[in-house]
């Protein structure tokens, strides 16, 4: 359905008014999808910063993704609930967690893949889809972790891959294949390339971290950007109709 089309057909009358909105795309998620502080300059990116480039209107998504959430804690803190007041019917919400689920250290964050990690997921879908809006899983992205011969990018996320991928063909929800696709965009960069995707920084570069950087799970600003495009591709690839919202869709 087009964008003109929605807001033509969600045009409600209330109160004895013509009320419309237009759709947009909310982003939940964790560091490797929010946006960043920008108060003192910072390498660091999200792949959700880099997103709305890619959209006619860049207003119509919403990144809601905090640093540092899981499933858990994104639901504990507040988070979820905020981004349900925000949603609409027509509205789009890409899920992406696992990164911070797996921190079994941390009470606060923590999540079996099979229990609370995947329940979670289906609350959220549920949540979603009673709002009138539709729901859309990722996998977490692939983090810069080479095999002994630097020929292979390893799989760091386990279960929580596998469960991502079975409670979307379990529930019927779209799924964005980002760490398959993550994974091939780091071995495409080989081992010193893929620095490029990441943050290794030299020292006395950024005040806010003056020893630099050696970080293998967040993104650059060129990264962010290439695992945006990689998740457009995708939304291409899986023909979903918010792609009427892309820049350049007939």
């Amino acid at each position: 359905m087009s964008l003109i089309r929605f807001l033509v057909l969600s045009a409600l009358v209330w109160g004895g008014g013509w009320v419309s909105a237009a759709p947009r795309l909310h982003l939940a998620g964790d560091s490797t999808l929010a946006t960043k502080e920008r108060d003192t300059p910072n390498p660091e990116f999200g792949w959700g910063e880099a997103l709305p480039r890619f959209f006619r209107d860049p207003a119509a998504v919403v990144n809601r993704a905090v640093n540092g959430r899981s499933t858990r804690s994104f639901r504990d803190l507040g988070h979820w609930d905020k981004l349900l007041e925000a949603v609409q019917p027509g509205d789009w919400v890409i899920i992406q967690f696992g990164h911070n689920d797996a921190k079994r250290d941390d009470p606060t964050r923590f999540t079996e893949p099979r229990g609370d990690y995947a329940d979670n997921l289906r609350r959220f879908i549920a949540d979603v889809r009673a709002r009138g809006a539709h729901p859309v899983l990722a996998t977490p992205v692939a983090r810069r972790k080479w095999d002994g011969a630097g020929r292979h990018v390893l799989d760091t996320h386990g279960d929580y891959l596998v469960v991502t991928r079975e409670v979307a063909a379990e529930t019927g929800m779209p799924l964005l294949e980002l760490f398959e696709l993550t994974r091939t965009l780091e071995e495409a960069h080989g081992v010193e390339g893929s620095k490029r995707l990441h943050l290794w920084i030299g020292p006395d570069r950024y005040v806010r971290k003056p020893a630099g950087w050696q970080d293998d799970t967040h993104y650059s600003a060129y990264g962010a950007d290439r695992v945006a495009s990689l998740a457009v591709q995708e939304m291409i690839r899986l023909q979903l109709p918010l792609t009427d919202w892309l820049a350049g869709a007939p």
